[in-house]
């Protein structure tokens, strides 16, 4: 049994990350929404297995009257409790400070004095002040500010905008910092947040994918029995690794289908195959629905009634194969598990559904809701990780890496990366243009120091590695070109290529020009229908990653 640190989520746009990055310091911990009860605390802390608490960050005030608060009981449990942020403030106003409506508000950078020489924040610095105090630089994000201590705390940090930048009652191990250490813009970030999980609340370090592989197939087959499962296989890393792990445990049990919408990259279905069917010998099923999707997505053009179309025709073809298999005898009894690669991002974003003070990112449902059309079991042995714990797990599995951290690809496939109608004719040149865009970045050495890439977990060797996601959009325009003495009129594709660390917000990549040149070269020559190449410079906000 794992040792585990207990997030409560206030409604921050980035508490996903503090999980993150206490699982990089390979200690457990799960996210549950802030306003659960002090019963439920109690129970959660009974095992002995809670070794700390972290309070997120909100964009709520503490000091209006409908806002969350902690449960009562994480100051009274007598482990250490961090607070982020809001959960700095709520916890300065619970145990008897003060929190006012800041003069200055703190958006973004900021340099912070540290005092006192807490456990928390000893020997961790960036820079020296003449005075030979240490300083921080760190990440803000608040309007609000602690204005009183609390009794028995001290200063553990300020600056002029914030004299209460941090706090610590030391004798009962409780910390709070008013600035983000869970983004990456604290530089020191990672560094405090392993202080806490590792040192203060002395929590071992045993979250390690290699091991969880022998833990995750006991549990699949104490779940499953003699039962039987069905799989939808993408070919996207989570359906990926689910099936990886699942075969592993279960072995001839498991039956995959894999749909080929014809929205796939080049040559994608029968790299899934190879791996599937060839290496690893598991059962699949290729189903190849090309003209069905592509039939009913004639003449559509609004991006959301395509992905809706491509989502509902999964579900029949999915619907369809199942009940051949059940009806053809290769299945002995009968699936009757639905295997899903559900992560924990999803668990994450739907718990906050459950209350309705917590602030919602997204529903997750289970896929167009074939649990329930199949009658069948959820087997969902992914959702308690992230998804670079994922792509580790596979790797362990023995998926190949170039597998397991290729770039995210939506679901819809294509069909998003075509933009107004979807046509076999576009869907034919946009893979092949893509094709030669992803082989020119796996292609290209990047000698640069930037590690918001595929792997950022590694130093990148190539440009590929360096970027975050690649892709190519087919524009359904056409334009004048000349090629050899004649005119040509053809059609425009976009490149388009971020480098991010949490996909919530992107910069656009800054790829060399002789990069550029090379792809622009290649997809005008090789693929003949295509005359003009551009590259995409928009960052996320104001634009999105994807066009579509």
């Amino acid at each position: 049994m794992h040792q585990k640190i207990l997030i409560l989520d206030f409604g921050s746009q980035v508490t996903q990350l503090i999980a993150r990055r206490v699982r990089e310091a390979h200690v457990f911990c799960e996210v549950h929404p802030c306003d659960v009860s002090d019963e439920w605390i109690r129970n959660y802390a009974a095992d002995g297995q809670l070794k700390g608490v972290i309070l997120s960050g909100s964009h709520a005030s503490v000091y209006e009257e409908a806002t969350d608060k902690a449960p009562q009981s994480v100051f009274e449990l007598g482990i250490p409790v961090l607070g982020i942020c809001y959960g700095m403030q709520t916890m300065a106003q619970q145990l008897g400070g003060k929190v006012e409506a800041g003069h200055t508000r703190e958006f973004g950078f900021a340099q912070i004095r540290a005092h006192g020489h807490t456990e928390l924040l000893n020997g961790i610095q960036d820079a020296v002040n003449d005075d030979g105090h240490g300083l921080l630089d760190v990440w803000m994000s608040h309007g609000d500010k602690v204005t009183e201590l609390p009794p028995g705390f001290t200063l553990m940090a300020s600056n002029a905008a914030c004299p209460i930048a941090g706090m610590a009652d030391e004798s009962r191990k409780f910390y709070a910092v008013q600035f983000h250490p869970e983004v990456t813009h604290t530089v020191q970030g990672q560094a405090m947040l392993e202080r806490f999980v590792l040192g203060i609340c002395g929590t071992r370090a045993d979250w390690i994918m290699g091991d969880y592989i022998a833990e995750a197939v006991e549990r699949i087959r104490a779940q499953v029995g003699d039962e039987e499962v069905i799989l939808g296989l993408s070919g996207g890393v989570d359906s990926s690794v689910a099936a990886a792990l699942i075969h592993r445990a279960i072995g001839d049990q498991l039956t995959c289908v894999f749909v080929d919408h014809g929205l796939l990259r080049l040559n994608e279905g029968d790299m899934v195959m190879e791996m599937f069917v060839d290496k690893l010998h598991a059962k699949v099923i290729r189903v190849d629905a090309s003209a069905q999707f592509l039939g009913h997505l004639a003449g559509v053009t609004e991006p959301e009634a395509k992905r809706k179309i491509i989502g509902r025709e999964f579900v029949e073809v999915f619907k369809a194969e199942a009940a051949k298999l059940k009806a053809s005898g290769a299945s002995k009894k009968g699936a009757k598990w639905l295997a899903q690669g559900t992560i924990y991002p999803d668990v994450i974003e739907s718990g906050g559904a459950k209350s309705k003070k917590a602030v919602t990112i997204k529903s997750h449902h289970n896929v167009g809701g074939l649990p329930e059309q199949l009658g069948l079991k959820l087997l969902e042995p992914l959702r308690e990780l992230f998804k670079d714990e994922v792509r580790e797990l596979g790797v362990a599995l023995g998926l190949p890496a170039n597998m397991v951290y290729r770039h995210p690809f939506p679901g819809p496939g294509l069909g998003v990366r075509i933009l107004g109608e979807v046509k076999k004719e576009y869907a034919d040149l946009l893979r092949r243009a893509d094709a030669i865009f992803i082989e020119e970045l796996r292609n290209a050495p990047y000698a640069g120091g930037n590690t918001l890439g595929s792997n950022p977990r590694l130093a990148p060797k190539t440009w590929y590695d360096a970027v975050s996601q690649a892709f190519t959009v087919f524009l359904p325009v056409k334009s004048v070109g000349v090629m050899g003495d004649g005119r040509t009129y053809d059609y425009v594709v976009a490149l388009r290529a971020v480098q991010t660390s949490d996909f919530m917000t992107a910069d656009w990549a800054e790829l060399p020009y002789s990069l550029l040149k090379t792809v622009s070269g290649r997809i005008i020559n090789e693929v003949r229908g295509i005359n003009r190449v551009t590259y995409d410079v928009s960052s996320k906000p104001p634009a999105t990653i994807e066009w579509e």
